[in-house]
């Protein structure tokens, strides 16, 4: 690739990125507010709602870090392997 093939690539492959830990932050507030919230007669979350967003955003990132050390433990054994037909 010429230098300008590569920013134009690696400008994209940033965007993509971006695009998608959006959609995963969305997700996990999506999810975490209809878990837990569920009195809406005050402005401010109640000491019960505020435990369960916590818990339930610490168990998103456990569980998103969990399958990424997999993939990269998938990846790196796929790499080990010597490629079919040889």
């Amino acid at each position: 690739l010429t230098a300008a093939e590569q920013r134009e690539f690696e400008s994209r492959m940033q965007k993509k990125q971006m695009k998608e830990f959006m959609g995963m932050f969305s997700h996990l507030v999506s999810h975490c507010f209809d878990s837990c919230v569920d009195d809406f007669t005050t402005k401010s979350l109640i000491q019960r709602e505020t435990g369960c967003v916590s818990r339930c955003v610490k168990k998103f990132m456990a569980g998103s870090q969990r399958i990424s050390q997999r993939f990269q433990e998938g990846q790196t054994q796929m790499m080990a392997q010597p490629p079919p037909g040889r």
